[in-house]
């Protein structure tokens, strides 16, 4: 059985953080805001759960499942080492549309897909992501669609595609920005975006003081 709780409502937002706390605990899969696009989560360390987020999504795990984090200190747990334009990045965008692809601690008993030792890490601009987050740690966490379809930016638009495959449903209102996060490697010798969406090239190039045309990948 699925359900939608309102965020707006403040009875209706303290039942549905509770009842998705439980669900991902359990092993289950809800959809959460965030400042981008609605995402679909679960315990990033249940290997089962990711397992399932992948196949609600129709996703091989050559798309590695991102994980996002309701704070900067639980990233140190998580990765070998942040390099300084690592730590810049994060100082100067998290919370935010950023995504960080670093080298991943070493024995973290998670399987998010074919991740070549690395994990892909953000920080959402959103109130009620954040709450979550802080509730159940880290969580694996893609956009709620179907792959190749839009990323949805209501709850009612993730539920339209992914049914009773999902527990909880968190209703945050739109998405305020409603594009997917900008993703950038900082795994090799230089930052390379993967992906450019909520944050463009040069205002992360102002940030690093290098050119945007640099950051791009040749």
């Amino acid at each position: 059985m699925s359900k939608i709780y309102s965020m707006a409502d403040p009875t209706s937002r303290q039942q549905g953080i509770a009842a998705a706390v439980e669900a991902v605990r359990a092993g289950r899969l809800v959809v959460l805001p965030t400042d981008t696009v609605y995402g679909l989560g679960c315990d990033a360390f249940d290997n089962e759960a990711v397992a399932k987020l992948l196949a609600t999504k129709r996703r091989g795990p050559d798309m590695p499942v991102p994980v996002l984090v309701g704070s900067w200190t639980t990233i140190q747990g998580l990765t070998q080492g942040l390099s300084e334009d690592t730590k810049t990045l994060v100082e100067a965008f998290w919370p935010g549309g950023l995504s960080l692809v670093v080298p991943e601690a070493p024995s973290l008993p998670w399987n998010l897909g074919d991740t070549r030792s690395t994990v892909m890490l953000r920080m959402p601009l959103h109130p009620v992501a954040i709450e979550l987050l802080r509730e159940v740690g880290p969580m694996a966490v893609s956009s709620a669609n179907i792959s190749g379809q839009p990323a949805p930016t209501t709850a009612t638009d993730a539920k339209q595609q992914l049914g009773r495959a999902v527990s909880v449903y968190l209703d945050g209102g739109t998405a305020e920005i409603g594009e997917a996060s900008t993703i950038v490697d900082m795994s090799g010798p230089r930052p390379v975006i993967l992906r450019e969406g909520a944050i463009t090239a040069e205002r992360i190039g102002e940030v690093l003081r290098v050119p945007a045309e640099d950051l791009r990948r040749r």
